[in-house]
Order: C-alpha cells, then sequence, then structure tokens
C-alpha cells in the first residue's frame, strides 16, 4: 500500500496550510523562504488539488476517482467532491472526535475498531449515508486509548451535520453535509478547472 511519508509540518507549510485542520497542535517555527516568483494558474490550481488530498489522506487515484464519481452527481461537481470526501468513515470517525488526527482515524478503522449500523467495518474509504450510527466496538470501548483520545479532541466542535454520544463512543450521521458545513480551506473550484483541461 502506497504510503505518504512526508513530515506533516513541512508539508503543511509549503502548502500554506495550518495544522489544526489535520488535528495538529504543533506550529512550525520555520518559515517558508520563497523567492517572489508569481505563481502559475496552474500552480495555483494544483496547490489546492494537493491542499485537499493532503487533509483527507487520499492517494492520486482515488481522489479522481472521486472526481469522476462527483461529476456524475447532480449539483455543483466541487461541492460534491468534498461532499464524498467528508463522508469517508475515517473522516467521520475524526470529526466525530474518536481519533487524533484523519490518519489514527483510518488506522482504527483498518484495524477493526468501527461498526456502522451494528456491521464491522474496516475500509477507511467507505461512504457513509444519511441516518448510518457509528460506533466503536463494545471490546474496545473500556481500551485507554479512548479515553486519552476523548481527553484530546474534547474541546473539538463536531459539525452539525453529526450528533456524537461521547458516553457511549458513538454517533449517527444526521444528514450529508452541504458546503456550507465543511470548513476546510480549500478552493474546489480550482481542482474543477485542473481536472477538466
Amino acid at each position: 500500500m502506497a504510503v505518504d511519508r512526508t513530515p506533516v509540518l513541512k508539508r503543511c507549510r509549503s502548502l500554506g496550510l495550518d495544522p489544526v485542520y489535520l488535528g495538529i497542535d504543533k506550529k512550525s517555527n520555520r518559515e517558508l523562504k520563497r523567492s517572489n516568483r508569481k505563481q502559475s494558474e496552474y500552480g495555483l490550481q494544483l496547490k489546492e488539488k494537493q491542499k485537499a488530498k493532503f487533509i483527507y489522506g487520499v492517494l492520486e487515484k482515488p481522489f479522481r476517482n472521486y472526481y469522476a464519481k462527483a461529476k456524475k452527481m447532480k449539483g455543483t461537481v466541487g461541492h460534491n467532491l468534498l461532499i464524498l470526501l467528508e463522508s469517508r468513515l475515517d473522516n467521520v470517525i475524526f470529526r466525530l472526535g474518536y481519533a487524533r488526527t484523519r490518519k489514527e482515524a483510518r488506522q482504527i478503522v483498518d484495524h477493526k475498531h468501527v461498526l456502522v449500523n451494528g456491521k464491522c467495518v474496516n475500509i477507511p474509504s467507505y461512504l457513509v449515508k444519511a441516518g448510518d450510527t457509528i460506533e466503536i466496538k463494545e471490546k474496545c470501548k473500556s481500551s485507554d486509548r479512548y479515553k486519552q483520545i476523548l481527553e484530546v479532541t474534547d474541546g473539538r466542535l463536531v459539525p452539525e451535520w453529526l450528533e456524537a454520544d461521547h458516553a457511549n463512543l458513538s454517533g449517527v450521521v444526521k444528514e450529508l453535509p452541504t458546503r456550507d458545513m465543511i470548513d476546510i480551506p480549500v478552493n474546489e473550484m480550482l481542482i474543477v478547472e485542473l481536472y477538466s483541461k
């Protein structure tokens, strides 16, 4: 399996991204030193695509597949793309506050700790639907790992399209998110322009 091993803070610096969007509290002390070159239109589009891929931890081929799927859906392609990325199971676990980062959420799903509507799902890219119930397996709930995670993520806001029950480590997808509910700093129109060339 392909894994992106780039140092996270270095990548955040190069993309001009705040590490908070990844669930990381650290700040980089270094400044990005670049000559005052004007970035081309293609450069800006590519940067937005790399930002979205990096935030959600998706590699190029699956990202392209999400774009193809978003194109077939009704509505704006850019909004559909972000809604698809946002409704991935690993992202939902992160948003509910049951993982510190999306990478950790991916690992939790991979290790079969998650039940969707009572069934074990170990596919991080599984797309949740409105009305789905997501919970951590009963035998995993008592582990220290989740106590530590909840201590760290306690102050994190759960988006309005999700409902979290921290006492039982479960949550419900009330509805699929709209673009207004997604708070990531990505200009999806530039990604659409890049792929429609």
